[in-house]
């Protein structure tokens, strides 16, 4: 075909993330690769009661459109969650349901991007946040990261260098793809510094929930005097993924943006779905769910850091994280992660090679 596609088109290309989880579909691979959450913890019978009882009791408003801000109800529970996890102030005009907190980002996109601004980010960063940001014709810059989180003169000086810095893009809490977390301080001084040089920060925030060990930490966004800060958050690692309802939540007049965005996308997020959760949430205790998870999790951690221990050349350093789905191999200089994809494969096991979350850091390996 012959037909001229927007300029935008040029930029974007295949995740290489999801052609490698195209293979980890075939039942006989071994995944490392992508942080799917354990279908078996999935719990469906109390799903399907909750569906029952959500269509027999509100069916009609349950198929309805609802308002593009989200059932209320929900966005009520998620305010409190968060005030109580998080350390914000929020109510429900804070908060917007979106398709998963992907959805978060590309509307980030949409209301702060233009062509050639700059973004902000950790070095590494989850993929698929440069692919959504990327449409908008934007710059990244990698801000290095260190076991506490981003260097904070480094961040400062480029805010002072670089025209046009329009979003600071983290995952303070169990990082994709490192499962790094940053300090107290740092989160303090992020915040400060978005208010300083009057930058928006999306704190991306889907595993904060799944917590192994250490204490929670208060999120960048309750350090926020100035409403520089978004948080996202999902359903899809502490419920179930296939729903795709996650959330972002901010200063109120911000979101208002973010819903005339949101209804020139798609108008509503799904309102059966919305309401399930609502009742599920109403009915079961998330938190005896979350436990179960949680447990699982850092079973397989576990064997996954004894396994890299035993077994891995002592020059290989990996991150050990307190919580989440990931942690982040460090292979010697002369060697090659996507070499070692290649013989990995060839014995029905996958991964995704480190490059593919930086420019800067080219041979790590990380594991979901």
């Amino acid at each position: 075909m012959t037909l001229q596609l927007a300029r935008r088109m040029a930029s974007i290309k295949h995740s290489e993330i999801r052609e490698i989880l195209k293979v980890t579909q075939q039942p006989d691979i071994i995944s490392f690769a992508g942080g799917l959450p354990a279908p078996e913890l999935f719990p469906v019978e109390a799903i399907d009661r909750v569906q029952h009882l959500v269509l027999q009791e509100a069916g009609t408003q349950a198929l309805q459109y609802t308002t593009t801000e989200g059932f209320a109800p929900l966005r009520s529970w998620i305010a409190k969650r968060m005030n109580s996890r998080l350390g914000t102030s929020f109510d429900l005009d804070n908060v917007l349901i979106t398709h998963g907190s992907q959805q978060g980002l590309d509307l980030s996109g949409k209301v702060f991007l233009d062509p050639e601004d700059v973004v902000l980010c950790e070095s590494p960063t989850y993929l698929a946040a440069i692919s959504a940001f990327k449409a908008y014709g934007c710059r990244f810059i990698e801000i290095p990261t260190d076991a506490d989180g981003m260097d904070m003169v480094v961040l400062e000086n480029t805010l002072k260098s670089t025209d046009n810095v329009k979003l600071i893009y983290v995952i303070p809490t169990f990082q994709n793809p490192t499962g790094k977390t940053w300090n107290l301080q740092k989160r303090q001084q992020l915040a400060q510094l978005a208010s300083r040089y009057n930058v928006a920060v999306i704190e991306d925030n889907p595993y904060g929930e799944l917590r192994f060990e250490g204490q929670d930490l208060p999120s960048v966004k309750s350090f926020d005097k100035t409403g520089q800060v978004l948080c996202t958050g999902s359903f899809s690692k502490i419920f179930c993924p296939g729903f795709r309802i996650g959330w972002i939540a901010g200063d109120k007049e911000l979101i208002r943006k973010y819903v005339l965005i949101k209804q020139g996308t798609d108008l509503q997020c799904n309102t059966v779905a919305q309401m399930v959760i609502a009742k599920y949430l109403e009915l079961y205790n998330i938190d005896d769910h979350i436990l179960k998870i949680v447990a699982l999790y850092k079973k397989r951690r576990d064997i996954a850091l004894q396994t890299i221990q035993e077994h891995f050349p002592k020059n290989v350093h990996y991150t050990h994280p307190e919580g989440g789905l990931f942690t982040w191999v460090e292979l010697p200089e002369n060697v090659c992660a996507r070499d070692i994809l290649d013989l990995a494969l060839q014995s029905k096991i996958a991964f995704v090679p480190g490059g593919s979350f930086s420019r800067i850091m080219k041979d790590k390996i990380p594991l979901g």
